[in-house]
């Protein structure tokens, strides 16, 4: 496990920390990781994912930030270099954003992505 300056690799805006730690709230414990990666798949070839763990992995990077601690894997590391996480509430509908400057082209429906 290694530990990072969190604005190598992803920055979380405080309002999307503080989402964050309800759902951790919600799971009922407040010390969890929030892994945030990048994945095969989708129409453009790439797509996000979050989700709680417990503990990290040995190739993660562990990003403190606004109360939350963030797991990136190695893989995910060259996707997500410089992006930005943030929470969306709107009538259109709320949610977490990732605002990514790697990203080359997106699918239409928004959930995929491709880079250089």
């Amino acid at each position: 496990m290694e530990s990072t300056q969190q604005s190598q690799i992803v920055t979380v805006t405080s309002k999307a920390a503080e989402k964050v730690s309800e759902f951790m709230k919600q799971e009922g414990k407040d010390s969890l990781f929030l892994r945030v990666y990048v994945t095969g798949g989708g129409c453009s070839g790439l797509s996000y994912g979050m989700g709680f763990e417990e503990n990290s992995e040995e190739d993660d990077l562990v990003i403190e930030q606004n109360g939350v601690k963030i797991l990136v894997d190695n893989y995910s590391q060259r996707y997500l270099k410089g992006a930005n996480i943030d929470y969306i509430d709107s009538l259109m509908g709320s949610g977490f954003k990732i605002n990514n400057p790697n990203v080359t082209k997106s699918c239409s429906c928004g959930h995929s992505f491709s880079t250089e």
